[in-house]
């Protein structure tokens, strides 16, 4: 199967084709993910909290995004892979901002970057776009300035932000933006942004009208006892298993169970003979 490209996602639109996104921090879940199909990989700054142990996106570094971006671009040969760049990796200028984007292509193989922000961003993304950057942009609830937004709670439910987030949606398809994700806002809204732009727009927790849906793969698979987002399905419950695993390997070990003869090597009689 060939390579996907930018253009083939921002053609889904017109055929009306859903596109679907998952994260992956490393090569082992990229391969995964890209062997069954997944349009997009995203190497999402939610590793601070999935990996990492943080409490939030906002302390991720641009090396740390590199490292793990590198990590899931050997496991990638179909997917459009996509680097999501970290809190003030684009903030401070739109050439810091090129600078950083370029690492994730030059570095580790991304085909694209992702950045938060609305309208105010716009001149980032067209500066990006002219030096051959491909963006996604990201729009609602944008995790990396959650403390101006209250918390992680819906965004847009009131007629003026959604309105802001409708102008939003349009000044970065405007600036150069090739996809966006709409993320907790109300379906209706997202239904609106999705028939107001000529851009694919990629939902998590924004319902079903969107041109396509993104989750986090270690939610999605249930491999934290947390309690998720409303928003996410788990497919299914690996946590539960893990730890069933875990404590068989512990009771074998400690009963003299493990290793069995399957999984050991023998010495010959020649090497016997040393040790007598």
């Amino acid at each position: 199967m060939a390579k996907v490209t930018v253009k083939q996602i921002a053609d889904r639109k017109q055929e009306r084709l859903p596109v679907t996104m998952l994260t992956a921090y490393d090569a082992p879940f990229a391969a995964l993910i890209d062997q069954a199909g997944i349009d997009v990989v995203l190497v999402g700054d939610s590793l601070g909290m999935v990996l990492l142990g943080l409490d939030s996106t906002v302390p991720v570094t641009m090396d740390e995004m590199i490292h793990h971006a590198k990590a899931a671009s050997r496991g990638v040969t179909q997917a459009l892979l996509v680097g999501d760049m970290p809190f003030l990796s684009y903030q401070i200028s739109p050439r810091e901002a090129i600078r950083n984007a370029g690492r994730f292509l030059k570095e580790a193989s991304c085909d694209a970057v992702k950045l938060e922000g609305g309208a105010d961003i716009c001149p980032t993304v067209a500066a990006l776009v002219k030096a051959g950057i491909p963006v996604m942009g990201h729009i609602g609830l944008t995790p990396q300035t959650v403390s101006q937004l209250g918390g992680y709670r819906v965004q847009g439910r009131e007629l003026a932000s959604a309105r802001t987030l409708l102008e939003a949606a349009r000044a970065l398809e405007e600036a150069g933006a090739f996809s966006l994700v709409l993320e907790c806002i109300p379906d209706e809204l997202a239904r609106g942004i999705t028939e107001s732009v000529n851009i694919v727009t990629i939902g998590i927790g924004a319902g079903p009208h969107c041109d396509g849906q993104v989750l986090v793969t270690h939610d999605l698979l249930g491999m934290f006892p947390r309690k998720t987002p409303r928003f996410v399905k788990q497919y299914t419950s690996l946590a539960p298993q893990i730890a069933t695993a875990l404590d068989a390997f512990k009771k074998e070990v400690q009963e003299k169970k493990f290793p069995a003869a399957e999984h050991t090597f023998f010495a010959t009689a020649e090497l016997r003979q040393l040790f007598t």
